[in-house]
Protein backbone atom coordinates (compact mmCIF):
# COMPACT_ATOMS: atom_id res chain seq x y z
CA UNK A 1 0.00 0.00 0.00
CA UNK A 2 1.22 3.34 -0.11
CA UNK A 3 0.59 6.72 1.84
CA UNK A 4 -1.38 8.72 -0.45
CA UNK A 5 -2.24 11.94 1.88
CA UNK A 6 -0.94 12.65 5.22
CA UNK A 7 -2.24 15.63 7.43
CA UNK A 8 -0.86 17.25 10.71
CA UNK A 9 -3.31 17.46 13.48
CA UNK A 10 -2.56 19.34 16.45
CA UNK A 11 1.21 19.62 15.08
CA UNK A 12 1.40 15.93 14.60
CA UNK A 13 4.10 15.86 11.46
CA UNK A 14 6.33 18.33 13.41
CA UNK A 15 5.80 15.74 16.97
CA UNK A 16 6.65 12.55 15.26
CA UNK A 17 9.99 14.61 12.81
CA UNK A 18 11.94 16.15 16.10
CA UNK A 19 11.05 12.74 18.15
CA UNK A 20 9.89 9.91 16.27
CA UNK A 21 11.40 10.18 12.79
CA UNK A 22 12.79 6.53 13.24
CA UNK A 23 9.19 5.14 14.00
CA UNK A 24 7.98 7.32 11.08
CA UNK A 25 10.21 6.01 8.67
CA UNK A 26 8.93 1.94 10.15
CA UNK A 27 5.24 2.98 10.09
CA UNK A 28 5.78 4.15 6.31
CA UNK A 29 7.55 0.79 5.84
CA UNK A 30 4.75 -1.18 7.46
CA UNK A 31 2.39 0.69 4.81
CA UNK A 32 4.50 0.04 1.93
CA UNK A 33 4.76 -3.76 2.82
CA UNK A 34 0.88 -4.48 3.15
CA UNK A 35 0.05 -6.40 -0.28
CA UNK A 36 -3.83 -5.15 -0.28
CA UNK A 37 -4.14 -7.29 -3.58
CA UNK A 38 -4.30 -10.30 -1.07
CA UNK A 39 -7.28 -8.93 0.82
CA UNK A 40 -9.90 -8.34 -1.99
CA UNK A 41 -11.81 -11.46 -0.36
CA UNK A 42 -14.99 -9.83 0.70
CA UNK A 43 -17.83 -10.97 -1.26
CA UNK A 44 -20.61 -8.12 -1.19
CA UNK A 45 -23.92 -9.25 0.02
CA UNK A 46 -25.29 -5.01 0.08
CA UNK A 47 -27.92 -3.74 -2.36
CA UNK A 48 -25.50 -1.15 -4.16
CA UNK A 49 -22.70 -3.74 -5.15
CA UNK A 50 -23.75 -7.26 -4.86
CA UNK A 51 -21.20 -10.30 -5.58
CA UNK A 52 -18.87 -7.13 -6.16
CA UNK A 53 -15.75 -8.00 -4.64
CA UNK A 54 -14.36 -5.48 -1.73
CA UNK A 55 -11.02 -5.28 0.46
CA UNK A 56 -11.58 -7.22 3.68
CA UNK A 57 -11.00 -4.81 6.88
CA UNK A 58 -10.46 -8.05 8.99
CA UNK A 59 -7.41 -9.32 6.29
CA UNK A 60 -6.42 -5.69 6.35
CA UNK A 61 -6.11 -5.52 9.73
CA UNK A 62 -4.13 -8.82 9.66
CA UNK A 63 -1.77 -8.08 7.36
CA UNK A 64 -1.24 -4.42 9.38
CA UNK A 65 -0.54 -6.06 12.43
CA UNK A 66 1.90 -8.90 11.10
CA UNK A 67 3.80 -5.76 9.93
CA UNK A 68 4.01 -4.04 12.88
CA UNK A 69 4.66 -6.57 15.73
CA UNK A 70 7.38 -7.39 13.11
CA UNK A 71 8.69 -4.31 14.03
CA UNK A 72 8.55 -4.71 17.81
CA UNK A 73 4.99 -2.66 17.85
CA UNK A 74 2.65 -3.92 20.63
CA UNK A 75 -0.75 -3.36 21.43
CA UNK A 76 -1.98 -1.83 24.76
CA UNK A 77 -4.54 -2.61 26.47
CA UNK A 78 -6.17 -0.97 29.67
CA UNK A 79 -9.18 -2.47 32.10
CA UNK A 80 -11.98 -0.16 32.64
CA UNK A 81 -12.89 -0.38 35.85
CA UNK A 82 -16.27 1.55 35.12
CA UNK A 83 -17.63 3.93 38.09
CA UNK A 84 -20.67 3.48 39.63
CA UNK A 85 -21.23 5.94 42.31
CA UNK A 86 -23.04 8.45 39.49
CA UNK A 87 -25.98 6.20 39.42
CA UNK A 88 -29.17 8.17 41.08
CA UNK A 89 -29.97 6.55 44.81
CA UNK A 90 -32.73 5.28 43.49
CA UNK A 91 -31.25 3.45 40.93
CA UNK A 92 -30.30 -0.61 41.29
CA UNK A 93 -28.34 -1.05 38.27
CA UNK A 94 -27.23 -4.55 37.13
CA UNK A 95 -24.14 -5.82 37.19
CA UNK A 96 -20.98 -4.31 35.00
CA UNK A 97 -19.52 -6.74 32.51
CA UNK A 98 -16.16 -8.29 34.05
CA UNK A 99 -13.22 -7.89 31.61
CA UNK A 100 -14.37 -4.46 29.74
CA UNK A 101 -10.82 -2.65 28.11
CA UNK A 102 -9.49 -0.02 25.59
CA UNK A 103 -7.21 -0.62 23.12
CA UNK A 104 -4.22 1.05 21.23
CA UNK A 105 -3.21 -1.21 18.20
CA UNK A 106 0.04 -0.52 18.35
CA UNK A 107 2.45 1.09 20.69
CA UNK A 108 6.41 1.73 20.58
CA UNK A 109 8.21 4.19 22.55
CA UNK A 110 4.75 6.40 23.62
CA UNK A 111 3.75 6.65 19.75
CA UNK A 112 0.67 4.83 19.22
CA UNK A 113 -0.83 4.21 16.06
CA UNK A 114 -4.73 3.04 15.25
CA UNK A 115 -5.41 1.54 11.96
CA UNK A 116 -9.21 2.28 11.50
CA UNK A 117 -10.71 0.64 8.26
CA UNK A 118 -14.30 1.28 10.26
CA UNK A 119 -17.11 3.57 10.30
CA UNK A 120 -16.82 7.78 10.55
CA UNK A 121 -17.46 7.98 14.26
CA UNK A 122 -14.41 5.15 15.45
CA UNK A 123 -11.54 8.00 12.81
CA UNK A 124 -13.18 10.49 15.49
CA UNK A 125 -13.48 8.47 18.77
CA UNK A 126 -9.35 7.46 17.94
CA UNK A 127 -8.22 10.70 17.39
CA UNK A 128 -10.42 13.14 19.98
CA UNK A 129 -11.02 10.32 22.59
CA UNK A 130 -8.65 7.50 23.17
CA UNK A 131 -5.43 8.93 22.15
CA UNK A 132 -5.82 11.82 24.73
CA UNK A 133 -7.02 8.73 27.19
CA UNK A 134 -4.42 6.79 26.61
CA UNK A 135 -1.66 9.99 26.66
CA UNK A 136 -3.67 10.86 30.34
CA UNK A 137 -2.62 6.98 31.30
CA UNK A 138 0.92 7.60 30.30
CA UNK A 139 0.89 5.41 27.36
CA UNK A 140 1.77 7.72 24.59
CA UNK A 141 2.38 11.56 23.73
CA UNK A 142 1.76 11.49 20.35
CA UNK A 143 -0.28 9.68 17.82
CA UNK A 144 -0.71 8.22 14.17
CA UNK A 145 -4.31 7.73 12.56
CA UNK A 146 -4.04 5.28 9.82
CA UNK A 147 -6.85 5.27 7.46
CA UNK A 148 -8.33 4.75 3.65
CA UNK A 149 -8.48 7.62 1.08
CA UNK A 150 -12.12 7.79 -0.72
CA UNK A 151 -10.59 5.95 -3.71
CA UNK A 152 -9.85 2.78 -0.81
CA UNK A 153 -13.11 3.36 0.85
CA UNK A 154 -15.00 3.44 -2.86
CA UNK A 155 -13.78 -0.65 -2.57
CA UNK A 156 -14.75 -1.59 0.95
CA UNK A 157 -17.86 -1.96 2.43
CA UNK A 158 -20.34 1.38 2.37
CA UNK A 159 -20.02 3.10 5.67
CA UNK A 160 -16.57 2.92 5.86
CA UNK A 161 -15.38 6.20 6.50
CA UNK A 162 -12.19 8.13 4.46
CA UNK A 163 -9.62 10.11 4.72
CA UNK A 164 -11.12 13.29 2.92
CA UNK A 165 -14.14 13.26 5.18
CA UNK A 166 -11.72 12.92 8.47
CA UNK A 167 -9.59 15.73 7.27
CA UNK A 168 -12.73 18.00 6.58
CA UNK A 169 -13.97 17.40 10.07
CA UNK A 170 -11.05 18.16 12.24
CA UNK A 171 -10.21 20.91 10.61
CA UNK A 172 -14.40 22.46 11.12
CA UNK A 173 -13.77 20.90 14.87
CA UNK A 174 -10.28 23.07 15.36
CA UNK A 175 -8.15 21.77 18.33
CA UNK A 176 -8.58 21.70 21.94
CA UNK A 177 -6.05 21.96 24.82
CA UNK A 178 -6.61 17.96 25.43
CA UNK A 179 -5.75 17.33 22.24
CA UNK A 180 -2.66 14.84 21.19
CA UNK A 181 -0.64 15.67 18.15
CA UNK A 182 -1.58 13.27 15.54
CA UNK A 183 -0.35 12.07 12.23
CA UNK A 184 -3.16 11.35 9.94
CA UNK A 185 -2.01 8.99 6.91
CA UNK A 186 -4.34 8.55 4.18
CA UNK A 187 -3.62 5.07 2.24
CA UNK A 188 -4.50 3.48 -1.28
CA UNK A 189 -3.37 1.05 -2.83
Amino acid sequence: MKIAGAYSFNNGEQALSKNYLDLLTEIRDAIAAVDASTCMTKKSKEKTMPGQMLYSPKSLNRYFEQQFYSRGWNSVRVKCDYPTRFYAPDYAPQELRKGAFREMDFVKRRLGVEVQFGKYSFMVYNVAAKMTIFRNLGHIDAGVEIVPVKALADHMSSGVSYFEQFVWDLEKRGVSNIDVPVLILGIDV
